[in-house]
């Protein structure tokens, strides 16, 4: 049986990071759109700054973790041609990251120029969440976590 604690298992395992990692940018950036709808409906300037920040703290995680999913397909795969759930999966991954930085950007611009986030944003955040929930709903499948029975 495999120690939990051992440190060798836990840093190199051929996929463990990527599936510790993706749950950062994923939960940072959900939260980070309720907190800009939230501020949106409220005019609250705090949440406004929450959701700026969380939106960041996503995009800047966005980098390790495909980073780690390709390595983890190089490890795993021995880097063979993708297909199929996999090859959608990655596609999916990187038009997230994609969104993420969008949305994040769209925020900073807004920051450093007029200070008014357009309305469209929030048409892109929750079509960003989608693809989020999309991409993580395909790795759940690939990782076993979403398989019948």
């Amino acid at each position: 049986m495999v120690n939990p604690f051992d440190l060798k298992t836990v840093l190199l395992a051929k996929h463990a990071q990527h599936v510790v990692l993706i749950h950062f940018p994923i939960a940072l950036f959900i939260s980070a759109v309720a907190f800009d709808f939230i501020a949106h409906c409220t005019r609250r300037n705090g949440l406004a700054d929450t959701a700026y920040y969380n939106l960041l703290a996503a995009a800047i995680s966005t980098v390790p973790v495909l980073a780690t999913g390709i390595l983890a397909w190089q490890f795993q795969l021995d880097g063979q041609k993708l297909k199929g759930i996999l090859l959608l999966h990655l596609v999916l991954a990187c038009v997230s990251s994609l969104m993420i930085w969008l949305v994040w950007w769209v925020h900073f611009h807004a920051r450093r120029g007029t200070g008014y986030l357009p309305n469209y944003r929030l048409v892109v955040e929750l079509l960003a969440v989608c693809l989020v929930a999309l991409t993580g709903h395909l790795g759940g499948f690939l990782s076993g976590v979403n398989m019948p029975g």
